[in-house]
């Protein structure tokens, strides 16, 4: 088994393809150890020492180093942990099953009015279809948290949290794709 390594627009974090399906649906985004124990597969990058986050996608996952690591040293330390997982073929999850991991919590979202049901109904589409697949590129994934009084709110995960160009990202990328698409959109933050 070969796994492929690409650099992102994060300079912390590398993103790992192991020429496989990671998850079958949705994402997962680990930012510490702790939210890691449901997974064998993050808690023993965790356990390396210098990782900060670990995010999985459809087909890669993506690892964040702590500021000042030593990618050179890291990096094989991390595929080594990624080959034995994947060629003895455990499970991704304790329990095997990732139902529930990919959608955070409710509380953490913006509720929608429902008089603006069809203007988040494009947004979504759009992040869906337009922006997701982009952001998935560069190692990271982009969440819907809400829209109010013209205001679209984002939530970064993966290499795109914590990104020096993530509010490049939000600002000239997002916000004007939105704002040409959807006129009732006037503006994007981070959630």
């Amino acid at each position: 088994m070969y796994i492929e390594t690409e650099t992102t627009p994060n300079p912390a974090t590398l993103k790992f393809l192991p020429g496989r399906q990671v998850m079958a649906s949705g994402t997962r985004d680990f930012a510490d150890p702790e939210s890691a124990e449901v997974s064998p597969l993050a808690s023993a990058l965790f356990s390396l020492g210098d990782v900060t986050g670990v995010f999985f996608g459809s087909d890669f996952v993506s690892v964040t180093a702590a500021q000042g690591t030593d990618w050179a040293a890291l990096k094989p330390q991390v595929v080594a942990v990624l080959l034995d997982h994947f060629v003895s073929e455990a499970p991704l999850f304790a329990g095997g099953d990732a139902v529930g991991f990919a959608v955070p919590a409710e509380d953490e979202a913006i509720e929608d009015s429902p008089e603006d049901a069809d203007v988040v109904a494009q947004i979504r589409e759009l992040i869906e279809t337009r922006v997701r697949p982009a952001v998935a590129g560069d190692g990271g994934d982009i969440v819907y948290r809400g829209f109010r009084e013209g205001v679209v709110f984002l939530q970064m995960q993966g290499a795109c949290s914590g990104c020096p160009s993530s509010t490049a990202t939000l600002k000239q990328g997002i916000e004007g794709l939105l704002k040409h698409y959807v006129p009732e959109v006037t503006e994007v933050r981070a959630a």
